[in-house]
């Protein structure tokens, strides 16, 4: 099973509540939630991982 990310973007202004980052490949270790944008309203700040 690959592995999943699952983010919110926490910025009142954005309409997306949640996605999931699916790896199909082995990503670096270094690699977190600040690598990536929200699909919704592009910015990076508001992201956080939703720890389950």
């Amino acid at each position: 099973m690959p592995t999943t990310l699952e983010i919110r973007c926490t910025d009142d202004e954005c309409e997306m509540d949640m996605f999931e980052l699916h790896y199909t490949y082995d990503m670096p270790e270094e690699v977190g939630v600040a690598d990536f944008v929200c699909p919704y309203c592009q910015e990076s700040a508001p992201l956080e991982a939703i720890e389950l």
